[in-house]
């Protein structure tokens, strides 16, 4: 059994470790309503683009653009949204593992795909085992605003573009509540799924639908992967908020172990000095 002054040490340590995990869980949880608030806010914007871009894509016979052609798949990028910290949970070892048994399962050599990481977690998995990244952003804010992603959102559509890659499929935790969350796989170009849910409305084209394409088509696509931000990071709070609460409640049920142990040792210990003092004294007689 282990000693009062190691029952009582392990006591007071869990207690500090518990203050913090209570301290991060009261963080989160406070950042957890902006971040919901930011992801909602944002979905009246994204279903108004995706409604114009799905009438002029769809309502036009002649409108045309490369990010909506379906082409030979050479190779495939894979944007991979994670946070630069830890301690939350499965957030980021759940969609790290699907992106990686993905990879492994169409692809045979590096050559055949190129990742776009978002989060320092995602980054230094990926680097760690050697696979090919060519892009990463790491320290974005709580709560991030386009300008803060707009470079490597232009520089992720750019490639595509270019021809540099074929296909992109986007991964992220999507945001059900506060103590759920759903990792997604979506595919983002080419844009093959922007049929809008709404009646197609008719526009009347200024200087031609082609043109409007030009200008909107790169516009949605990173506005898709700004709304997947916005909707991981409300996630990420999410689930390192359920964490610490976890493991808040698990250092209390552990300091009450703790302390049960630590009372009947100290009680053993007082039985036995009586015990010797009875004992003493009787030989004294």
């Amino acid at each position: 059994m282990a000693s009062l002054r190691d029952l009582k040490s392990r006591i007071n340590s869990t207690k500090k470790t518990s203050q913090i995990t209570k301290a991060m869980q009261m963080v989160s949880a406070s950042a957890l309503n902006r971040a919901e608030m930011n992801a909602k806010s944002f979905v009246p914007y994204m279903e108004k683009i995706q409604e114009v871009v799905a009438s002029i894509a769809l309502g036009s016979k002649d409108a045309t653009h490369p990010m909506l052609l379906t082409r030979p798949v050479k190779k495939t990028c894979y944007l991979v949204i994670t946070s630069d910290r830890g301690l939350a949970g499965a957030y980021n070892s759940s969609v790290l593992k699907l992106v990686h048994n993905k990879i492994l399962e169409r692809h045979r050599s590096k050559d055949e795909y190129v990742i776009v990481a978002i989060g320092r977690v995602g980054t230094d998995y990926f680097r760690n085992r050697d696979m090919n990244v060519v892009l990463d952003v790491i320290g974005l804010p709580d709560h991030p605003s386009f300008a803060d992603i707009v470079k490597i959102t232009n520089k992720t559509v750019s490639m595509f573009a270019d021809g540099t890659y074929d296909e992109l499929y986007m991964y992220y935790n999507h945001f059900v509540n506060a103590i759920s969350q759903e990792v997604t796989e979506k595919k983002l170009l080419p844009l093959t799924d922007i049929a809008s849910s709404n009646k197609l409305i008719s526009y009347e084209f200024e200087p031609s639908a082609e043109e409007i394409l030009e200008t909107l088509l790169p516009q949605y696509a990173e506005s898709l992967i700004y709304g997947a931000l916005l909707d991981g990071k409300a996630s990420e709070h999410a689930a390192r908020m359920t964490a610490m609460k976890n493991a808040t409640d698990n250092a209390k049920e552990l300091i009450d172990s703790l302390t049960l142990s630590y009372n009947r040792a100290r009680q053993a210990a007082i039985t036995q000095e009586i015990t010797e003092i009875v004992g003493g004294a009787a030989a004294l007689e």
